[in-house]
């Protein structure tokens, strides 16, 4: 039936486009030639920009292999085939990290566009080109030849988003593939709105509130809190990335059947479609790399070469601060400092806006940075806020250490490599043909004269400056450690003595506890047993706050009924079981017991599932309660059955957790047309959960609260032994071209936990790229 659902789906895709294309050109043949956007996969093209001949062979699930005899010519059709397969995608994320998104969408998105121009994203990307190595400069001009060569030579249609948006992409230039870094830099960072969104609740909580609702808090300890309180403070803006959350781990080879180490890396991203990866394998005479690459960029992010192999997590550094700065009372075009009033640095630019006049745009920024209080009027009179950042700082070097990785031969090289980290923090663990294993996270983290950037500090003085960054020596990191094993989950990863200050955005450590104690439970590993733990469905929260929930006795049969099938759950979070379903709605109704009343306006911005808090709450603060902390469990469990009846009806016997959480892959432009979002963007009953290792993450405080919208974007293992051998995944597929079959083709070998071998499959299809 499942099967039956998919073919359906896919069909009534191809209609609707049928109808589409028939629609935009005016004439029957328009889904044909509408086809002629799917890549050419066969023959030969003579190209210019190219030294010799590549070849590009494709196998079942559209994987490339690309052969070429030097880097340049590699990167060069590496381009070709990201432009090939995800055209349309790239061009998007160009345009909105250039502030560029109005040109197409109108009057809809320029304060998405004013937000991107303040930050300077693209303008940062532009001057970093000139900071970057010979070898690198060359490689992105390179890349993008391979990119406008596609351009310039296509024999068939453009992706149909173009037609619908009746527009053409414009030649593409390394900044566009270098604002890709400085985006995901803005995904992985985003500290500044937490500081805003605290600093907004002390208008009606207390310091001692915002210890229970962020622990550790120290807010009471600011000498500023009044300053905040003054401030005209709007709410903050919406979140630019998914939130983050990733796993990696590596095993030493005296743990591994191989004798060699082995690595796995599951990143955890917001789902969307097309996949944020894309699946590659690279050969040339001096290296062969298999991974995947960002389409609009030249990089392996995640992967391995012949002799390493490297995974990453998001640390959660804070490397982000909002700084108050107060205008000069005799010259609001001035700030203050310590050496007295300083002029504003201002910019004009002009929002281009499809069918509309452009719109000026004087972007102001002080020796902080850009003001983004001018965004939204976020401020009191008088003042401004400012935001420092490291990744825009001017000598970001980053792209440089990342090529530097995928050609580095040994742990000495890697190090050498990440030394030109600035942003984003990454926990990137390591493994090698030699059998070490390794562990860093590099980046430029500040160390701050005062404070820890939990909320908006003082600009006027130097109080709260950053005096310099940790050493890259005294960053996280460890090598062949005893234990033979290496785990980070977006967990701290530094003991409380460790002397310098990274963040207080830890995640709670329920994932990496449960890998670790996956690992511990067997002496011997491989690469079966890595997917194994990589699709481990129990709940660590689960097993720690259902026995408080439990404790109280329900209100009626109903709520006795749900207690009991909870008693006898398993505590994993698998799709056809009900009491994953019971768990969550009752966790998401007794947040909004405790929180909502007291948190106001604030409350949907702070709402989730919380279950740290929670559990603090019920064992020692529970005068947050109100009354009696059991009648408000009994209550939220009432809340949360009547929800789940009035959607699923009354039989809970027949709830099932995959009929509300289906793992959902919404598409940036297709989701927002009336009738094709219906059809285009993939969905499928997943397992998971909040906290578990096979993440299903849902937003609690969404129209759809229980659908799965962030997990594992990608999954790698790695076996040293055979590093060619390495196992890999991306959903929903490997084209962005809603036509192709291959846009969803791996929806269901995600879910599944099927793996791909990039490289060992033999070619289905093979092009060959040649010099005029």
């Amino acid at each position: 039936m499942r099967r039956e659902r998919r073919r359906g789906g896919r069909a009534a895709r191809r209609i609707f486009l049928g109808l589409l294309a028939i629609l935009v050109l005016g004439l029957g043949g328009g889904f044909l030639w509408l086809r002629s956007s799917l890549p050419e996969t066969t023959g030969t093209l003579h190209l210019a920009g190219l030294s010799g001949r590549v070849q590009i062979g494709r196998d079942a699930q559209d994987i490339p292999t690309i052969r070429a005899e030097n880097d340049r010519d590699a990167m060069f059709a590496l381009g070709f085939v990201h432009a090939q397969e995800r055209l349309f995608e790239m061009d998007l994320y160009r345009h909105l990290g250039a502030g560029r998104l109005s040109e197409w969408f109108g009057n809809a998105t320029i304060a998405t566009d004013r937000n991107f121009r303040v930050l300077g994203l693209y303008r940062a990307a532009e001057s970093q080109y000139a900071l970057l190595s010979p070898a690198l400069q060359a490689v992105l001009d390179s890349y993008a030849a391979g990119v406008n060569a596609f351009l310039s030579e296509r024999r068939g249609a453009l992706p149909p988003e173009y037609y619908l948006l009746n527009t053409t992409p414009e030649p593409w230039r390394p900044a566009d593939s270098l604002v890709w870094i400085k985006f995901m830099d803005l995904q992985l960072a985003g500290n500044y709105r937490g500081e805003l969104a605290r600093a907004r609740m002390l208008k009606h909580l207390s310091p001692a509130d915002l210890d229970i609702l962020y622990p550790p808090a120290s807010a009471h300890d600011d000498p500023h809190t009044e300053l905040l309180r003054g401030l005209a403070l709007e709410a903050p803006p919406p979140e630019i990335g998914p939130r983050y959350a990733s796993n990696n781990w590596v095993v030493a080879g005296n743990r591994s059947a191989s004798g060699k180490p082995l690595l796995a890396n599951d990143p955890h991203l917001g789902f969307s479609s097309p996949s944020l990866w894309y699946l590659v394998t690279i050969e040339t005479p001096d290296t062969k790399l298999a991974g995947v690459t960002l389409p609009g960029a030249p990089f392996v992010l995640i992967g391995h070469n012949a002799r390493i192999a490297w995974g990453l997590t998001t640390t959660t550094g804070d490397v982000e601060d909002l700084y108050i700065e107060k205008l000069d009372p005799e010259d609001p075009t001035r700030y203050l400092t310590p050496s007295g009033p300083q002029p504003f640095l201002i910019r004009h630019e002009d929002i281009k806006v499809k069918g509309e006049p452009s719109v000026p745009l004087d972007i102001r920024a002080s020796r902080h940075g850009p003001i983004i209080s001018d965004l939204d009027g976020t401020a009191a009179t008088g003042t401004v806020l400012a935001l420092k950042a490291t990744f825009l700082m001017e000598d970001d070097r980053t792209p440089d250490a990342l090529w530097g990785v995928v050609h580095a031969g040994d742990w000495h090289g890697f190090r050498e490599a990440l030394k030109m980290v600035v942003a984003p923090q990454q926990n990137v663990v390591y493994a090698d043909v030699d059998g070490n294993i390794g562990f860093i996270a590099p980046a430029r983290i500040p160390i701050r004269a005062k404070g820890d950037g939990f909320l908006p500090v003082p600009g006027w003085s130097d109080e709260y400056e950053w005096t310099g960054f940790i050493p890259f020596d005294a960053l996280p990191s460890a090598f062949n450690p005893p234990s033979g094993r290496i785990v980070t989950a977006n967990n701290k990863i530094v003991p409380d003595n460790y002397p310098y200050f990274i963040s207080r955005d830890w995640d709670i450590p329920n994932r990496a506890q449960r890998i670790t104690e996956l690992l511990d439970a067997k002496t011997i590993h491989d690469p079966d047993t890595m997917a194994m733990i990589q699709a481990d469905t129990l709940s660590p929260m689960a097993r720690t706050l259902l026995p408080l929930l439990l404790a109280p006795a329900p209100h009626s049969p109903r709520a006795a009924e749900a207690v009991e099938r909870l008693r006898a759950w398993d505590l994993r979070m698998d799709r056809d079981q009900v009491a994953p379903l019971l768990f969550t709605a009752w966790l998401r109704e007794l947040n909004r017991t405790l929180f909502a009343e007291r948190l106001g306006p604030d409350f949907e911005a702070y709402w989730s599932l919380r279950h740290d808090i929670i559990t603090n709450i019920l064992e020692s603060h529970r005068e947050w309660c109100g009354k009696s902390c059991d009648e408000a469990i009994a209550l939220s469990l009432d809340h949360a059955l009547a929800g789940l009846e009035a959607e699923l009806g009354p039989d809970m016997a027949s709830w099932r957790w995959g009929q509300v959480h289906e793992a959902l892959f919404t598409h940036p432009f297709w989701s927002r047309v009336p009738l094709f979002n219906r059809v285009i963007d993939p969905k499928i009953p997943a397992d998971g959960g909040y906290d578990t290792i096979n993440r299903g993450a849902t937003l609690i405080n969404g129209a759809a609260p229980y659908a799965d919208v962030h997990g594992s974007t990608l999954r790698m293992i790695v076996d040293m032994a055979d590093p060619g051998g390495a196992r890999f995944m991306i959903s929903p597929g490997q084209s962005g071209n809603p036509l192709s079959s291959h846009f969803d083709d791996l929806l269901s070998p995600w879910r599944d936990f099927v793996y791909l071998r990039p490289g060992r499959a033999p070619a289905e299809a093979t092009l060959i790229l040649a010099p005029p």
